[in-house]
């Protein structure tokens, strides 16, 4: 199909974002002929670093005169992560300016380890702007009861959020609602909202191969057929169903007469973003969670192999609208075979912050052995 599927997407109102960064990514070139295809932002995270500095020699040279000069391995790496940024932004910068600053957004995650440290994360915020300086860049907070003060913080100072690790419908308007605060703020000053862009990161497919081990687990004990059946239907269908309850949310409350006040000032909605979007199961098709997300006035940010395979065989056709009640049904027969998604969803949160929390550290290893070594 070839990148008449990405732009497909765009006439629908779902923008496509790239999971991943990458000096070479930006210095080759690649991701300018990526954008020609439809690539409209970025996404990173200190893993995606991790993997991007450890590859190679291209963040040699920067490593090396940091070190020189003293610089830390937190230092080294707040260097190395906002110099990509900046230059990926600058490369996305004409898509910024096309879509009049809807899309051409990159995103740099705030030190993971303030994740339930509100002034932390706001000061680290407030930094991390100052020192990109570009306006098209997002800074991504964890969807904690931390991360919301903070978002809220960010937003009415004027700085774009990406709001990370969305997992429940309780995060997801927690989320959404921080916004408009921020946003609710920003506009009592009479500063201008309509520069300020946000997205909410639901992240999908864990959410899938967590509900399906439970699912799997329950078959094998299960001796009554019925509930084994209704197990096996519901496998590969949780993760969508919950994100779909998130976008009808964000259809509720982006139309409700608060935030229509705000839009009439120039205030923009907060864009869901469909997060861990690779099919991890194998049995699954490698574009579910491409296909079976595709609603307007979405993003959805790929690594680059499901964005490849999107283009290679990928279907467009609206998938969720406004009305969830069929998603609604397939939780509700969830709970009654003793699956709570809250629960799954509070256990994946907590395992993503201690993810995110490690990711930083092993990236800080690698820059240490790489300073070393050089």
């Amino acid at each position: 199909m070839g990148s008449e599927a990405i732009h497909e997407l765009d006439a629908v109102g779902q923008s496509v974002w790239l999971d991943n960064i990458g000096r070479s990514l930006i210095k080759t070139g690649r991701l300018k002929s990526l954008i020609d295809l439809g690539l409209k932002g970025m996404t990173s995270n200190p893993t995606i670093f991790d993997k991007a500095v450890a590859a190679g020699p291209d963040y040699d040279d920067q490593i090396r005169g940091l070190r020189r000069g003293g610089a830390s391995a937190f230092g080294i790496y707040d260097e190395l992560t906002t110099t990509d940024v900046r230059d990926a932004a600058d490369v996305f910068k004409p898509v910024y300016d096309r879509t009049g600053g809807l899309d051409g957004f990159v995103s740099l995650e705030i030190n993971p380890k303030l994740a339930g440290d509100a002034t932390g994360t706001i000061v680290e915020g407030m930094r991390l702007s100052r020192k990109v300086g570009r306006p098209n860049v997002m800074f991504k907070v964890p969807a904690t009861d931390a991360g919301f003060e903070a978002v809220e913080e960010l937003t009415a100072a004027g700085i774009n959020v990406n709001i990370t690790l969305i997992f429940s419908t309780r995060q997801y308007h927690a989320t959404a609602l921080a916004y408009v605060r921020g946003i609710k703020r920003l506009a009592g000053r009479h500063d201008d909202v309509a520069r300020i862009r946000s997205v909410a990161s639901v992240f999908v497919s864990r959410i899938d191969t967590a509900v399906d081990a439970l699912l799997e687990a329950l078959i094998a004990r299960e001796s009554d057929a019925r509930r084994k059946e209704l197990a096996g239907s519901l496998k590969g269908r949780v993760a969508v169903a919950n994100s779909h309850l998130c976008y009808a949310d964000f259809r509720s409350i982006f139309a409700a007469g608060d935030f229509r006040g705000l839009g009439a000032k120039g205030a923009n909605i907060q864009r869901p973003l469909w997060g861990s979007t690779s099919a991890k199961n194998p049995a699954y098709s490698d574009v579910k969670y491409v296909e079976e997300l595709i609603a307007r006035d979405t993003v959805n940010t790929m690594p680059e192999k499901t964005f490849s395979a999107f283009l290679d065989h990928g279907r467009v056709a609206e998938a969720l609208t406004p009305d969830a009640s069929k998603s609604e049904a397939i939780l509700a027969e969830l709970g009654t075979l003793g699956i709570s998604i809250d629960d799954v969803c509070d256990r994946l949160l907590e395992d993503g912050v201690r993810a995110f929390d490690r990711s930083l550290d092993d990236l800080l290893q690698t820059i240490e052995k790489k300073a070393a070594s050089l």
